[in-house]
């Protein structure tokens, strides 16, 4: 078998139908979600009644069904080992945390409200803004392992790297996003968007740390990871097809109504993946980290716990709000962009140091 036979069936098992095709099952939720609101309009009314306190009920369901079992797969005890080597998640950390979100507010506020202005009212300019900054806040849970298997990554460090984010989740979303949201002109309570971080991070994080520690302590780890975890494969994607479905039957008059803002919003959500995918990758081969982990440090950053902003637009803004669209597809452009950053990280692996190597000086010492 050919190398390129052997890498194309790797790519194949890692992604899997839904991650291979996932822009496809997006477009064709779109495709549903908004025929149902333009000819099934009792749907979403109907739907829109099963609330409290501004929260959709059938969407808190269908996210927890999303995030529950990331968080089963995430060990939140190998955090320690980070410290062995710091500076792949210095490069993540800094880069999610310092970087990312303002590159994405400055990137959304340029198109939305200068470059595209004769496309889009000042209102919804302001409501996509919001939704691009609930992206730029939410470094990316779970797709990431698929990225770092695809580029041949360290496994237990993109665990840690993964972890590491979602405790700081816990604590620095909030805080961020309501900053930059009051940068942008939306005034948003603090203790809302609290409520969301606490309903669609801390709640199914709880749930998956119990949930792991109770099966582990009674079967083992081997039956955790051969035996259970496998009963959760594919709720994650069932649960995010049907929020998409229900989503788009909400946002069916705005996109029948401005088809063009699809494309308008997807330009400046391609161009912060791939400065941000850049910007980490440049920053770890400056600072000779192996590509093991350099790769998968670059993919965290570049793309987006998009289960979280979609949750957090929907609560903040309503089922039918820009914000919540902008989310949406960010969802729907991530898997192609993703794919293409894939392929530049596997075509430059050459430039960084691998695991067993060691420095001459200070060269990384000529392999090729």
């Amino acid at each position: 078998m050919s190398k390129n036979t052997t890498n194309s069936s790797n790519t194949k098992k890692a992604l899997g139908l839904f991650g291979k095709y996932l822009s496809v099952w997006v477009f064709l939720c779109i495709v549903t979600g908004v025929l149902i609101g333009k000819y099934l309009p009792i749907v979403p009314t109907t739907l829109g009644k099963f609330e409290y306190a501004s929260v959709s009920l059938p969407i808190v369901i269908l996210v927890w069904l999303m995030i529950y079992p990331m968080m089963l797969k995430v060990d939140f005890s190998c955090v320690k080992k980070c410290f062995k080597q710091p500076k792949g998640l210095t490069v993540t950390l800094v880069t999610n945390w310092l970087i990312k979100p303002f590159t994405m507010y400055f990137f959304a506020f340029l198109f939305f409200n200068i470059i595209f202005q004769n496309y889009i009212a000042d209102a919804l300019a302001k409501e996509y803004i919001a939704g691009a900054i609930l992206l730029g806040a939410a470094p990316c849970t779970a797709m990431v392992f698929v990225w770092s298997h695809l580029t041949k990554g360290n496994a237990t460090y993109t665990l840690i790297q993964v972890a590491i984010n979602d405790l700081i989740i816990l604590v620095a979303f909030a805080p961020i996003v309501s900053l930059l949201l009051g940068i942008g002109g939306v005034v948003i309570p603090y203790d809302t968007l609290a409520l969301s971080v606490g309903l669609f991070v801390v709640i199914p994080f709880l749930a998956g740390y119990l949930t792991r520690k109770g099966q582990i302590k009674k079967n083992g780890s081997e039956h955790f990871k051969k035996q259970f975890l496998p009963k959760f494969k594919g709720i994650t994607e069932v649960g995010l097809l049907f929020t998409l479905v229900i989503i788009f039957s909400f946002q069916g008059e705005v996109i029948l109504s401005n088809p063009l803002h699809i494309g308008l919003i997807a330009v400046p959500l391609i161009i912060q993946t791939c400065f941000i995918f850049f910007l980490a990758y440049v920053w770890a081969k400056i600072w000779r980290v192996t590509h093991d982990i350099a790769a998968p440090a670059s993919m965290i950053g570049a793309s987006n716990f998009f289960e979280l902003a979609v949750a957090v637009a929907i609560v903040l803004f309503g089922l039918s709000s820009g914000a919540t669209l902008v989310t949406v597809v960010g969802v729907l452009v991530e898997v192609p962009v993703m794919l293409a950053l894939v392929k530049v990280a596997n075509r430059t692996k050459g430039w960084f140091m691998r695991p067993n190597d060691k420095m001459v000086g200070d060269k990384i010492p000529n392999r090729f």
